[in-house]
């Protein structure tokens, strides 16, 4: 998801690139101090969400807004709470506040990457130092519920849905499984048939059809095997 931050406040800039730095579903197409300059980036370029502020010289957020024909979704990012009345006829995806907490921003984010088509369901994949403290958060009715990815034995897709198996529940969300192969970091996570994907930590033992994870079994795909095999092989003592 390309998105451009428009902001007069250089310092403003700096705290939501280092926000945006953190998921993996967003990308920084440009960094304008003022709409004029990102009124025309866009005339040649697209982008999927605009993180806007309102107060700036030569043109305000909102009028650059309007002048757009075809906006991208935009999420204010002000110091005022004078503008909400204007955000939300604008259909602006959400009013951030600064100082603006991590948080409230990842909330913001959810809300962008959900698309309106009902068989896709995004979810927000934060990035940190170690991997086994990264987590995941998963659509579940009007939720994100945080998960850690430590804790995914694995992902079974049942239709338009995915079943996300973890040590102490299970979490079934609207989503494709593809999307989450894709998504997911590859050094934890393994495709392995059509419907399953595994945490490769998880894994007590295998053989040339069936993965063990405690009392719980997954299959191996005909069509996955020698992924798997080459997968996991790496870790053999024979």
């Amino acid at each position: 998801m390309k998105c451009i931050i428009v902001d007069d406040e250089p310092l403003a800039i700096e705290i939501l690139e280092s926000y945006v730095s953190k998921i993996d579903q967003l990308e920084i197409a440009g960094t304008f101090r003022n709409a004029v300059s990102a009124f025309t980036f866009l005339q040649t370029h697209a982008v999927d969400l605009i993180f806007l502020d309102i107060q700036m010289p030569k043109l305000t957020g909102i009028d650059f807004l309007k002048t757009l024909k075809n906006p991208p979704q935009v999420i204010f990012t002000t110091a005022y709470r004078d503008y909400a009345v204007d955000g939300y006829e604008l259909e602006v995806v959400d009013y951030l506040l600064k100082p603006i907490p991590f948080e409230r921003f990842l909330k913001a984010v959810a809300k962008a990457m959900h698309k309106p088509a009902a068989t896709q369901v995004q979810t927000i994949i934060q990035k940190t130092e170690q991997p086994s403290d990264s987590f995941v958060y998963f659509k579940v009715d009007k939720k994100m519920v945080k998960t850690n990815m430590s804790d995914i034995v694995f992902i079974e897709s049942i239709k338009d849905y995915v079943k996300v198996k973890t040590i102490d529940k299970d979490i079934i969300t609207q989503q494709k499984i593809s999307y989450l192969e894709e998504s997911l970091p590859k050094e934890q996570f393994l495709r392995v048939h059509r419907s399953f994907i595994i945490n490769i930590n998880k894994v007590d033992a295998y053989t040339a059809t069936d993965i063990e994870m405690g009392k719980l079994q997954v299959p191996i795909g005909r069509n996955y095997k020698q992924e798997v095999n080459k997968a996991l092989a790496k870790f053999n003592f024979e």
